[in-house]
Formats: C-alpha cells, structure tokens, sequence
C-alpha cells in the first residue's frame, strides 16, 4: 500500500468512526428539520390550498397548473450549475444552511405579506407576487439540494437512508394532519384573503423550526473530495455519465414518462371543488387525508427501502397516481375524492422516500451531487410540462378525460420503471468519473 493510500485509508476510517458517533444526533435532527418543513409546507399544501388561493384570483386552469410547474421547474434546473460547485466542499453544511434560510424559507413570509396586503385591491400584482417569491424558494431549494442531500448521504448511512426518510416523513405527517386541521379552520373563521395570509405565515414559522435542525447537523470532513473543474470542463464530462451506464438512461426515461403521468395530480382539489363545492372544513379534511396515508405509507416504504432497494417503491408511486386519478374520473360523491387524495398521499410517500435516495445508488460517492444535479435537470421538462398539460387537456377536453390520460400515462410510466429498469443496488459498481489523479484525499 503506497503512502497516498495508506492516508486515505486512515481518513475514511476516521471518517467512518465519526459518522457512526453522531448518528442518533443527526437522525434526530434532520428528523426536526424535515418534520417541520412538512409541517409547515402541508399548511399551503400544493394539492389543496395553493390551488383554491390561486382560483380566487383567476379561474384559467393553465394559470393554477402553473403551481407545480414552476415550483417543479425553479426546483429541478439549477442543481446542475451547482453540482460541481457542491463536489469541493469539504463540508456542505454551510452552504445549505444560508441559501436553505435565507432563499428557501424566508420567500413565505414574503407571500404572506402579498397575499394580506395585495390580494383585494391588486389582485393581478398579488398573482405575479405569488409566484415569483414561489419560484424563489424552489429555486433555492433546487440550489443547495445537491449539497444538501450530499451532507444526508455523509451522516445517514446507506442502509438507514430509508428508515430516516420514513420516520422523518412520517413525523412531518402527523404534524400536517394538525396543520391541515389548522388551515381548514382559519379558512372558515378568518375572512378572504387574511385566511390564505395566515396559513403561510405559519408556514414560515414552522420551516424557521425546521432550519434550526438543518443548522444542528454534525458533518464530518469528507475523506475524499473532487478536485476543482472550470465548469466548461465540468459540462464536457457530463455525456460520459449517460453513455457508461445504460441503467441509468433507462431510469431517467422511464422516470420522465412516470412524471407526466402526474398531471393530474394539482386539479383534484379544484375538480372537487367545482363538482361538489366543498367548505373549507372539508378542504382541512381532504387535506388531513392526503397527509394521514402519507404518515402510514412513508413507514412502510422506509423499511421497504432498506431491505429490497427503491425501485419497487417508485413503482408503486406511478401505480397509486393512476388509481388516484382512476378515481377521480369515477367520481360521483365527495367519497371518491377522498379516495383519490389518499392515494394521491401514497404516491408523495413514496416519492420522498425512494426518489432521492435510488439516485445515491448509481455513482460512487464523491460523484453523488452530480448524479443529483444531472437527474433533477434532465427530468425537470417532464415534472414541469406535466401539470401544464394536464390544465391545457382539461380547458380544452374537460376535467374527466384529462384523468383518464393520466390514468394510461401512470401505468406506461410505471411499467417501465418495473420491467426496463435494474434495481441499482444490485448493479455492478460504476467507478468515479473522471481519472483518480482529478481527486484530492483529505487527511
């Protein structure tokens, strides 16, 4: 063992021992964090409240899909450009901590704002305010996801990653099953539009909570990390990714097809709302739904997880998406539109478990911002086009048969994902991009 090798071998170790020493206090707070930023997001629930805010200021169905498509969009393409940023960091943590504050959390005090000040006297400049400070916190999201889910990697390890998702998720659940009471009640006790205004000041409240958490993590140096790369150079070895691993390209094309499958997902309150006219309490209880089979199923597809790998899990997201809008398109009372969010619930529950987590499984681990990156980019056209067909096919077919093409598309999607797709952790493993002389050891 030369004397280069004999170092790295020390500093993992090191690594190792001090990742095993701060595991239950990382668990626990990234628990926290993710509990109460659920908790706080499950009070302006993108499925219910969004969808009623955004339809008292307009009634254009492309306008209200434009809700999960910008957020999906701001999201998903900016972690590219800050992937190979992200790979030098020897520590991602403070990084994450002031874009998750300042950019992700702060933006739904900022609509609270809008939404109490603008909404009555200038409605068109509270839609416009709406959405940019929207796509502002996904778009921080989407900045310092990369680093972000790269630091949960570091101190959650690998055969954990599940259980942490789904008792994290869980927890959040349950908490939102409060919000979701809590948001139904003031809308029905506070008058429009102080209602939608209280809901996300809350909002903001609880993810303030969850920073604390984020802020509390104990991240260990990385062993190893990749060496500076102008991000021209950078861009140029991106093809490489896609050619050597011909798994991969079959999950990002099977994982497109299974996002457009969920157009549907973002009118099944307003479908609900034209067809049966539900009150607000109704909207907390539909919610309160949505939330209560996300608390089971997440424990449930954590363990799954960790003991058979996610593939099996995202395909059980595009199957509960068709049923959801199966559903949907039967209904003929209210209790069919319960159905649909509990189902719809299962989906997000499986997602937030597995959706992340399967891409760590592909690349080696100082490559995993760029695996992030690269696929929350190349399947950002598909999560963002998703709901805007879905609002185009319903202006101009109706709700009904736009539910019944997310019905065929679902299964496409998740037929493809069960048969074409080899589970990755049961693939041989691929190696580090990039030749090992492009890799700085820390010791």
């Amino acid at each position: 063992m030369t004397e280069l090798e004999s170092s790295q071998a020390i500093a993992e170790s090191e690594f190792d021992r001090e990742v095993e020493k701060n595991f239950r206090w990382n668990f626990a707070v990234n628990t926290l964090d993710i509990a109460f930023i659920m908790f706080g997001l499950n009070m302006i629930s993108q499925a219910t409240i969004m969808p009623l805010f955004v339809r008292s200021l307009t009634s254009s169905k492309i306008i209200i899909g434009m809700i999960p498509a910008i957020s999906s969009l701001a999201f998903l393409l900016p972690q590219l450009l800050t992937a190979n940023y992200t790979e030098g960091l020897r520590r991602k943590k403070p990084f994450t901590v002031l874009i998750g504050g300042l950019g992700e959390r702060t933006p739904w005090l900022w609509i609270a704002l809008v939404i109490w000040f603008l909404a009555v006297p200038y409605p068109t400049a509270a839609l416009v305010g709406f959405f940019f400070f929207l796509g502002m916190a996904s778009a921080s999201s989407g900045i310092c996801n990369p680093a972000w889910y790269d630091m949960i990697a570091k101190v959650i390890p690998l055969k954990k990653r599940g259980m942490w998702a789904g008792v994290s998720n869980s927890l959040g659940a349950f908490l939102g099953i409060a919000g979701a009471w809590v948001a139904g009640s003031i809308l029905v006790a506070w008058a429009y539009p102080h209602n939608f205004a209280l809901c996300f000041f809350l909002a903001f409240i609880a993810a303030s909570i969850s920073w604390v958490g984020l802020a509390l993590n104990r991240e260990p140096v990385s062993p190893i990390v990749k060496a500076p790369s102008s991000l021209n150079n950078y861009f140029k070895q991106l093809p490489g990714v896609l050619r050597r691993d011909p798994n991969y390209v079959r999950f990002l094309t099977s994982r497109t097809v299974a996002n457009l499958g969920g157009m549907a997902a973002g009118f099944f309150m307003v479908y609900g709302m034209e067809k049966f006219s539900f009150s607000g309490a109704q909207v907390g209880s539909l919610t309160g739904v949505l939330i209560a089979s996300q608390a089971v199923m997440n424990l449930v597809f954590g363990a799954l997880g960790d003991r058979h790998g996610h593939k099996g899990i995202l395909v059980s997201v595009s199957f509960s998406l068709a049923l959801a809008s199966a559903a949907a398109w039967l209904a003929t009372s209210p209790a069919w539109m319960y159905l649909s969010f509990a189902l719809l619930g299962v989906a997000m529950a499986g997602y937030s478990v597995s959706g992340m987590n399967i891409i760590l499984e592909f690349c080696a681990p100082q490559d995993r911002p760029t695996y992030i990156g690269l696929t929350n980019t190349l399947l950002a056209p598909g999560v963002a086009l998703a709901p805007l067909i879905g609002g185009l096919l319903a202006t101009r077919l109706g709700y009904r048969p736009m539910f019944l093409i997310a019905v065929l598309v679902s299964i496409l999607g998740g037929a493809l994902v069960a048969w074409w797709v080899r589970e990755p952790r049961h693939q041989i493993r691929i190696e580090p991009l990039g030749p090992q002389d492009e890799v700085e050891h820390v010791v």
